[in-house]
């Protein structure tokens, strides 16, 4: 009985009765042939051609895509050079055996499904799945499988196709990636200045920013919270060879401790509870850019471990996954915590700190840089001026004085909230702030200050029964009740040396 292609409009190639192709054969690089026992030359009665079976085998040789052919049971009876090439020996017994084989755990649910449903209903299929290659290695393709059907419009055979589509699904998920980096960059920017001020401070950090911008070398930004530690990972980003990839942020105190490796590293579908599908991590979307991780102090210790082997290694694997993936990414961390005490306080990996400490850049205090202030303030004005459109046409004095004076516990942040805040109640041409606002936090210092021996009192006390730990179960700040951030804080402003507990 002859058998016609028909659900594809071209000229239809006779092809008759086949019995299995043997896939035990130890010549894996020969072409095969199909086991026929009677191939019967048809004739295009215009042509005059005669097809036969080896024909239409080197035909399909010669296609640059993986074809392939099934009995109406699925078994598989021929496969073409490409596919044989790039899949190498499979010896399995199945068909559905033969494709978990083959497809990526994620994909074969979906395309078994697909297969099903085109054999049960005799319809022509598409899906993308991962296929291994002999190697171990998966790529993305196009699968795609229509009937062979006879003249009675019977299906006896399946045939089926597979089309490299690797490269084009990577620039598509390296086109989201950077699409999300650019839109997490333009809401950053939106939130940060430039970097401003004539300050020897300043200045001196900036000179180390022009030198080690070019290089790949790993930096450390320390110093109190809001003095601007991003904005001067982004100025060595900008000024890195870098510039055109992306700069992609990372707040590792804001991230729950058992999703942060998820951000960083990503994870699969199914690795954990909630994780639905899979999804791509701060270090594949900062491939061949930069990746600045702030707060750096609170990751962690096992998410330490995993951030040493990238450093070191220059490679990760995703969470609920064994494949090794590349990482081309320059890591910029910053902390505004005391790490050497953190490391002798057994929270904070020696070996990771030495590997982000290779350039260490420390970011004065807006205190430290109070020339600075009066720059600040205009630039300040300026910005939010525009915004509101309101014309500023000078600074009362008795305002600049009251600013320059304070002592900015929040840094330039606050300062930019509190000229925010100013603008937007101006009515004006003169520019003012109102006492209230920088009075209140000068006069809640000494009433603060009757308490502060206490205080120190109990953080003292804390630290000398837990040996200098603060974080963790059996840290002081776990036995004070407060976040082991704001512990550290509080030691800091108390002027509390908490190395001398930790041979206690």
């Amino acid at each position: 009985m002859n058998y016609l292609v028909s659900d594809v409009e071209a000229a239809s190639i006779p092809i008759a009765e086949t019995q299995e192709f043997d896939f035990t054969h130890s010549d894996q690089s020969a072409a095969p042939i199909l086991n026929v026992q009677v191939l019967k030359n048809l004739m295009n009665a215009d042509s005059g051609v005669y097809v036969s079976a080896r024909h239409i085998e080197q035909i399909m040789d010669a296609v640059p895509q993986h074809m392939f052919i099934l009995e109406s049971d699925a078994t598989l009876t021929f496969l073409n050079r490409a596919a044989r090439e790039y899949l190498g020996r499979i010896d399995v017994c199945t068909p559905a055996e033969r494709l978990r084989a083959i497809i990526h755990p994620d994909d074969f649910d979906g395309l078994l499904d697909a297969y099903r449903d085109a054999i049960a209903h005799g319809i022509s299929i598409e899906a993308e799945a991962r296929v291994r290659n002999r190697n171990g290695q998966y790529r993305w393709f196009l699968q795609q499988m229509f009937p062979l059907r006879d003249e009675t419009g019977r299906i006896v055979r399946w045939c089926g196709t597979r089309v490299d589509i690797d490269e084009h699904k990577g620039s598509k998920e390296q086109a989201e990636r950077e699409n999300l980096a650019l839109r997490e960059e333009i809401d950053a920017m939106s939130m940060f200045e430039e970097i401003v001020g004539t300050s020897p401070r300043l200045q001196a950090v900036l000179a180390r920013v022009a030198k080690v911008a070019p290089t790949d070398s790993t930096v450390l930004i320390t110093g109190e919270t809001g003095t601007g530690k991003e904005l001067i990972a982004r100025a060595i980003h900008k000024r890195s060879d870098r510039a055109h990839r992306p700069f992609i942020t990372i707040n590792c105190a804001a991230i729950p401790r058992d999703l942060i490796a998820s951000e960083l590293f990503g994870h699969e579908k199914g690795a954990f509870t909630g994780a639905l599908q899979r999804r791509i991590g701060r270090f594949e979307m900062a491939e061949g850019g930069t990746l600045f991780l702030d707060e750096i102090g609170e990751l962690p210790a096992e998410t330490q471990i995993a951030l040493l082997r990238v450093l070191q290694e220059r490679e990760f694997q995703r969470v609920g996954s064994n494949q090794t993936i590349r990482a081309n990414v320059r890591v910029i961390a910053a902390t505004h915590r005391d790490l050497p005490a953190a490391i002798e306080a057994g929270t904070f990996r020696s070996d990771l700190y030495y590997r982000i400490n290779v350039v260490p850049l420390e970011v004065p205090s807006l205190r430290e840089r109070k020339e600075d202030i009066r720059l600040l303030v205009e630039y300040f004005i300026a910005r939010y001026a525009g915004k509101a459109g309101k014309q500023i046409r000078h600074i009362e004095r008795r305002s600049l004085d009251r600013l320059q004076s304070y002592s900015w516990p929040g840094n330039i942040r606050e300062l930019q909230n509190v000229i925010e805040r100013s603008m937007i109640l101006c009515d004006s041409e003169s520019f003012s702030v109102d006492e209230s606002w920088l009075s209140t936090a000068q006069r809640s210092r000494p009433l603060a200050q009757e308490m502060v021996s206490q205080e120190k009192e109990a953080i003292e006390a804390a630290l000398a029964e837990c040996k200098g730990r603060i974080s963790g179960t059996s840290g002081a700040a776990a036995k004070l009740g407060m976040p082991a951030s704001t512990l550290d804080s509080k030691i800091r402003a108390l002027k509390i040396d908490k190395r001398r507990f930790y041979t206690n």
